[in-house]
Formats: C-alpha cells, sequence, structure tokens
C-alpha cells in the first residue's frame, strides 16, 4: 500500500482551509484518511501552520512520503530539515529552429 502525506481541502467556498492527513495514494483527495496530523489555514497572513511533529516524524520514520507542498510545511513546522533541492530542475530541451 503506497501511504502519502498530502493535503485535504475542507471550508467553504473562496475560503479554503488544509487538513494534513496520512492517506493511502489510490484514495481521493477528500476520502478516508489513516490520521490526521495538523491543519493549514492560508488566508491568514502570514499562513497557520500547525503541525504535531511527533506523529510527523513518526510516520515519516514508517517511509510515508510527503507531497511537495507538505515537504515545505513540515520544514516550516520543524518536523524535518530542508533538502538541498525540493524539486528536479526545468531543463530546456528545445531545438532552435535555423
Amino acid at each position: 500500500m503506497a501511504v502519502k502525506m498530502r493535503l485535504t481541502r475542507m471550508g467553504d467556498k473562496k475560503s479554503p482551509f488544509y487538513r494534513v492527513v496520512v492517506i493511502d495514494s489510490r484514495k481521493a483527495q477528500s476520502g478516508e484518511y489513516i490520521d490526521k496530523l495538523g491543519y493549514v489555514d492560508p488566508l491568514k497572513t502570514p499562513a497557520e501552520v500547525k503541525i504535531d511533529v511527533e506523529r510527523a516524524k513518526e510516520w515519516l520514520a514508517k517511509g510515508v512520503q510527503p507531497t511537495e507542498t507538505v515537504k515545505s510545511y513540515l520544514v516550516q513546522a520543524g518536523a524535518m530539515e530542508k533538502p538541498t533541492k525540493l524539486s528536479a530542475p526545468k531543463t530546456n530541451n528545445k531545438k532552435k529552429k535555423e
């Protein structure tokens, strides 16, 4: 079973609120999750991030893969160290017309 740590959208129309959850990667975005780790409120300035660091570290030790967005929130909360690069560099392999 492929397990991921990702965001689930909550809240009303035009007022998003996200939960950080551990979920089977094959489930729907708002499907049944295994564990709730915290929440993110992007409407506040700065964005309010509340994550249970101890439980997040436990899940990461078990091999759960966080998405890029969740990874940045985990770094911000102090649950993991900042990686040297967050995503693959973009390359430009297009040939020029002569």
